[in-house]
């Protein structure tokens, strides 16, 4: 029974070994992955879900077809009801985000702004998109991890975490 206890001892070593070296690979940024191509918006799209289900777009509905459809489905922010109508909301959102230690505005061109959210303790990172859609008073959103099939729902959790921290005008649009 003594090897059963070795054995036990060198499996829980050989994890804590894992364990520390995904966390120094986080922290010297081997996680973070390559960069998203043809982000941005094209004929008022922005670009489709990811065929895994490891992101959210609130113009899901936009490829019928998609695999991920059902999975990727999120309402959109209200964003012309507001006091201060959807250039307040707009004006508010990057705020929020300027805010968030855990995020970085990548770009930001007139209604359209791309962000990147690094998890704290691997480095992930996840790419966010917004839309101010003038004629549709809302601010469409796409958050999509750039490794791994699945996110377990970080993608989801960080847009309605924003849709709150936007207040009453945030809320969702639509269906």
């Amino acid at each position: 029974m003594a090897w059963v206890k070795a054995i036990a001892i060198v499996l829980t070593a050989l994890l804590a070994l894992l364990a520390v070296l995904a966390l120094a690979a986080g922290q010297l940024g081997w996680l973070r992955g390559p960069a998203p191509s043809r982000l941005g918006l094209t004929e008022g799209r922005l670009k489709p879900p990811s065929r895994t289900p490891n992101s959210v777009s609130s113009q899901a509905d936009l490829w019928p077809d998609h695999p991920q459809r059902d999975y990727a489905r999120i309402a959109p922010f209200a964003a012309g009801t507001a006091a201060g109508g959807p250039d307040a909301t707009w004006a508010r959102l990057r705020r929020v985000l300027e805010a968030d230690r855990r995020a970085r505005i990548v770009h930001a061109d007139g209604d359209y702004l791309h962000a990147e959210f690094t998890t704290r303790w691997l480095g992930f990172v996840d790419d966010a998109e917004f839309w101010l859609d003038r004629a549709a008073g809302v601010i469409h959103v796409r958050s999509s991890s750039r490794v791994g099939r699945r996110d377990y729902g970080a993608n989801r959790a960080r847009v309605e975490s924003l849709r709150t921290r936007l207040g009453g005008s945030g809320g969702a649009a639509g269906g």
